[in-house]
């Protein structure tokens, strides 16, 4: 049954739907409805009438009668008879004779929902884009250019297992790599010669990046190997009419290859053969409404479905992936380290213990010399120089008012506030310093350098950052880029000092590395943040950065502002993301966490949290429930603006843990769990998350 045009009749109500007679073939459709209900989360069989037997194919959207309501659905397939011995219902209407929903595409998103203990009626939100009328009535455009040849190896051969990888894409092979680029690596090239490689096979090939500015990069960079027409990307920037006019040309098969951000991850490339991701890290790959997939983790699944290879790429290496080659699913893609050696900027560490004291109003306060040589060698060769501030605008900071040494806690030696609230005791703690990490108060601060009992207030971050470097460096060019400035995609490469914030780091216009030096400033902020991935969001920044600078060669110069014995720090002076990505899955074994064990989240409140929680098998490790700061108001929580039930108790979360080997079933059980209330009907709502990203 090929998809034709939609007959007249299928357009308009019949006059009597009891003259309606079953489709002499398959007469039976299993429709996935649009219900987001987890104890209707499955197909239902309707009947075809014999006037939509030509249009209901598989994967064309349908309308149907469900529960009282005209709903929406996919056609997943036809069958000869139901298993269902009641009466089926009809297929009421054939929307678009245009299948938009592949076999392949379906199989994901059903085993994407299993994964997180979702529904698929909101995956299938997340891999089909809303239809266009006007532009499915478009004439298609034919494809235009041979099947692209194979590009030459030579700068993957910097990678002892590069050839190979490229020899596998080129003859079909379902290869998984995880690879790390040398610093400085036109990272771009590099992805779109393996696409183009994966095109020379006839295949189809999907390279999935965190955000606008590197689709750009990326697209440019295929486009340049395998020609415009070749080539598309999917991205929300475009508009929802363009995207849709994209999106049918890759359904279609006019294009083999998809560069896009986050919602293209489930594209329907044909013959899919290679399936990437760069960066993996990314807090832009975690999708933000439910089922709440990673990007990487659907990828992994598609690859495997689909019988596809899959390339993992970055600077840093994430704890997930390093679990992808330990488990020898993959395998790893690394230069030796005389290349990286060559390759990489030298690496000096700033301890903030080390700086001298200087006032405030000074240039360059929180500057060590080191900083100082690196920055006016770079200006002085004629190249600018990156200052990366984890923090924009002004960020509150508190230092000893005699020595102007940061302010920090007795206890755990993190920095000190003037935050409002109360102690252990209930007391009220307005106007005394309190720890930004443990959440202590110092009523009676003693600064540790100088003896001092006196305060004074300062101000970090971006903006105030080149209000510094500017009276540091009078004459010189200060740009700006993220932290409330537009985030700049490149800039000249000539003397300027470019003040941005981490992933807002724009390239030097003629070549990936073009910075003389970079100065990656305050780490105590970004390793202050209570959160599990810390150290490797660092590293992950930093990295970025400082990929960005010239080889040492070159005087290319990184000076960090951490102290040199922590093993983050450690990783970027060897450049070694390889094993820091070692020590942090070790670290996250050895105390439960992901990846090394699978994790759910369970939020809502206090009675729907012990509703799901007393579904759970006595032998899965529950943590909590604690009581929540704030209300969650994502999906599957209270809607915006509106409060929960009186009786539902305090917003609490739980987390649940278990082997990797029991995940599924652990996923099972939270559906279960979800079914069993929304058959109740009940009212106060839960959210359910499967390894959330920002545990603590």
């Amino acid at each position: 049954m090929s998809p034709g045009p939609v007959p007249a009749a299928a357009r308009r109500r019949a006059v009597n739907r009891g003259e309606w007679q079953p489709a002499a073939e398959l007469p039976v459709a299993r429709v996935a409805v649009d219900v987001p209900l987890a104890h209707l989360d499955r197909p239902f069989d309707y009947r075809v009438p014999t006037h939509l037997a030509e249009a209901a194919v598989p994967g064309v959207r349908v309308r149907v009668r469900f529960a009282g309501r005209m709903l929406d659905g996919y056609l997943l397939e036809r069958v000869a008879e139901s298993a269902h011995r009641g009466a089926l219902a009809w297929i009421d209407k054939v929307v678009s004779a245009e299948p938009v929903l592949t076999a392949e595409v379906a199989a994901l998103c059903r085993a994407v929902a299993d994964r997180y203990s979702g529904v698929m009626a909101d995956v299938l939100r997340l891999a089909v884009p809303p239809r266009h009328a006007r532009v499915e009535a478009e004439q298609p455009r034919a494809r235009e250019g041979a099947v692209p040849t194979r590009p030459p190896a030579a700068s993957w051969a910097r990678y002892p297992r590069g050839p190979a990888l490229l020899d596998a894409l080129a003859g079909g092979r379902a290869a998984h790599a995880v690879w790390q680029p040398l610093p400085g690596e036109d990272w771009a090239a590099r992805l779109a010669e393996a696409a183009a490689s994966t095109l020379s096979a006839g295949r189809g090939a999907l390279l999935v990046v965190p955000d606008q500015r590197d689709v750009e990069a990326l697209h440019a960079a295929c486009a340049a190997l395998v020609g415009a027409d070749a080539v598309v990307a999917l991205t929300a920037e475009v508009g929802p009419a363009e995207r849709y006019r994209r999106w049918l040309a890759v359904r279609r098969g006019q294009v083999p290859l998809v560069v896009g951000t986050r919602s293209a991850t489930f594209a329907p490339v044909h013959r899919l053969g290679l399936l990437a991701v760069w960066d993996d890290g990314d807090d832009l790959h975690a999708e933000p409404r439910a089922p709440y997939p990673q990007v990487r983790d659907v990828l992994v699944l598609r690859a495997h479905d689909a019988g596809a290879a899959l390339l993992v790429g970055g600077f840093a290496r994430t704890a997930e992936a390093h679990l992808l080659v330990e488990s020898g699913w993959a395998s790893e893609v690394v230069a030796d380290r005389a290349a990286v050696r060559a390759a990489m900027p030298r690496v000096l560490p700033m301890a903030e213990d080390e700086v001298r004291a200087r006032h405030p109003d000074e240039p360059g306060a929180r500057l060590q010399q080191a900083a100082f040589d690196a920055a006016r060698a770079a200006l002085g060769a004629g190249r600018p120089v990156l200052v990366q501030v984890p923090r924009a605008g002004y960020l509150p900071w508190l230092a000893c008012g005699s020595c102007r040494e940061t302010a920090r806690c007795r206890h755990c030696a993190g920095p000190l506030a003037l935050v409002a609230g109360q102690d252990a005791d209930g007391a009220p703690t307005a106007g005394l310093p309190r720890c930004r990490w443990c959440g202590r108060t110092e009523a009676t601060y003693r600064c540790a350098g100088c003896g001092s009992r006196r305060l004074r207030a300062g101000v970090i971050g971006s903006r105030r950052t080149a209000e510094e470097l500017g009276r540091a460096f009078p004459g010189t060019t200060v740009r700006a880029s993220g932290g409330g400035a537009p985030v700049l995609a490149e800039v000249p490469a000539s003397a300027a000092l470019v003040v941005a914030t981490p992933g807002a780091e724009p390239r030097v216009a003629g070549g990936p590395a073009g910075y003389g030096a970079a100065l990656l400033l305050d780490g105590w902020a970004m390793l202050s943040r209570p959160d599990l991935r810390v150290a490797e969001e660092t590293l992950r920044r930093w990295l970025a950065a400082a990929a960005l600078v010239v080889p040492h060669g070159a005087g290319g110069r990184v000076v960090v502002g951490a102290e040199a014995g922590q093993p983050v720090v450690q990783a970027l002076l060897r450049w070694d993301p390889v094993w820091h990505a070692g020590v942090e899955l070790a670290g996250r074994d050895e105390v439960g966490f992901p990846p090394a064990v699978r994790m759910a989240a369970v939020e809502g409140g206090a009675r729907a949290v012990a509703e799901v929680l007393a579904a759970v098998p006595s032998d899965v490790e529950v943590l909590g429930p604690v009581e929540l700061d704030e209300p969650t108001t994502a999906d599957g929580a209270a809607p915006s603006g509106t409060p929960p039930p009186d009786d539902a108790g305090p917003r609490e979360r739980a987390l649940l843990r278990v082997p990797r080997a029991r995940g599924k079933a652990l996923a099972a059980v939270l559906h279960e769990a979800q079914a069993a209330r929304s058959t109740r009907k009940a009212t106060d709502p839960v959210r359910v998350r499967l390894d959330p990203v920002e545990i603590g």
